[in-house]
């Protein structure tokens, strides 16, 4: 068992990029439209597409269930 004192640091430099735009053409819906299917704001939409914003690991799972997809398939983590 680990010990908060030993874990070690995350580095917060990770870019994390999505396909929730294309998602989203590809089945003719608005920002507005996820957002009410998903429960939070088009400005949320906006900053996830963006990628100002990453979500929660809970609003990944409802993108994901919405969508039909993986988290994997709609979030991914660029090289550094």
């Amino acid at each position: 068992m680990y010990s908060l004192l030993y874990m070690p640091k995350l580095n917060p430099t990770l870019k994390i990029t999505n396909t929730i735009a294309l998602l989203r053409a590809e089945r003719k819906i608005t920002q507005q439209d996820l957002a009410q299917g998903i429960g939070v704001t088009r400005a949320t939409i906006i900053a996830i597409e963006k990628g100002s914003y990453n979500p929660s690991l809970e609003l990944a799972f409802r993108l994901a269930r919405f969508f039909g997809q993986d988290i994997q398939s709609i979030f991914s983590v660029e090289p550094l």
